[in-house]
């Protein structure tokens, strides 16, 4: 019987080891690529660039609207019956975790709208503005038509090639699916953001690798090479679009932050260029 008792302390302790030794190096990954600073600079870029304003200013009215209707619906209809539940988890510390909990509902539910109804065009050109700010009007013809002028916003004329779907249900029931992790005190929170944030960190780039051209299998390629990056990206993004009612305005600035991401890969400005990206490139080339 101790035998058996050694054996599976052993094998749990290879498999601890196993999944640390992962985690070290997703997180080495992402500290070496500065990926989690983008979400950040996407914030100092938009407001320092009047122009990239119009498209969000464009939205603005419907996006109040649609929020205050969000948040208003979701605490009248949804709070009482989610604070008799944490009041067993949270005691008296449930007002506050309900409240926190019905707010990232909310802001889930406001991001999956907007940007499914109401901003999702508008996030495109934030991206393409973003891109063409940066001089990567080369890479932008490849899915839209371009107009002469200084204004990058402006420039910006018919769509050619629209990466975004028009209606995302995976990550809705995604989101669902692990909600009742927030049930469990900090743990459970802190699960739940990474989960999102690896899943939303996957997307981000969706636009840069239509442009450049790239297969299905060349994107899972260089994703499944750079979890760490895409991840730390995705976790800060989620939590800025957690703040209640700045939700909306941090899409934005996260999309400019991705933009400049990729325009800073496009130009081999990063750590993540020295490996996979050229031979990528290549191979886009080739099948061109």
């Amino acid at each position: 019987m101790s035998g058996v008792v050694d054996s599976v302390q052993a094998k749990a302790q290879e498999v601890a080891k196993e999944d640390y030794d992962r985690a070290k190096a997703l997180i080495n990954d992402a500290a070496k690529s500065g990926s989690y600073l983008y979400p950040i600079k996407g914030i100092f870029y938009f407001l320092s660039h009047r122009s990239l304003w119009k498209p969000l200013l464009q939205k603005l009215a419907p996006i109040v609207t649609l929020s205050v209707g969000v948040v208003t619906g979701m605490f009248f209809f949804t709070y009482v019956p989610q604070l008799a539940l944490m009041t067993f988890v949270n005691g008296p510390l449930a007002v506050l975790t309900t409240a926190v909990l019905v707010l990232n509902e909310s802001s889930a539910v406001i991001s999956f709208l907007s940007r499914n109804f109401v901003m999702q065009d508008a996030l495109l050109d934030t991206f393409d503005g973003t891109l063409v700010s940066r001089d990567a009007t080369n890479l932008v013809s490849e899915g839209r038509e371009l107009k002469s002028g200084r204004d990058p916003i402006q420039r910006l004329g018919k769509i050619l090639k629209n990466p975004f779907q028009r209606f995302s249900p995976k990550a809705l029931i995604r989101y669902v699916m692990y909600l009742p992790l927030n049930f469990i005190p900090v743990v459970g929170t802190v699960a739940f953001i990474i989960l999102q944030g690896r899943s939303r960190g996957s997307t981000v780039h969706d636009r840069y690798f239509q442009l450049k051209r790239w297969s299905a299998s060349q994107k899972v390629q260089w994703l499944s090479e750079h979890v760490g990056p895409y991840s730390a990206f995705g976790i800060l993004a989620t939590l800025l679009e957690m703040v209640p009612v700045a939700s909306v305005f941090f899409s934005f600035t996260n999309a400019v932050g991705a933009a400049l991401w990729a325009a800073d890969i496009e130009n081999k400005e990063t750590e993540m260029t020295d490996g996979t990206a050229p031979g990528l490139r290549e191979a886009a080339k080739k099948a061109e």
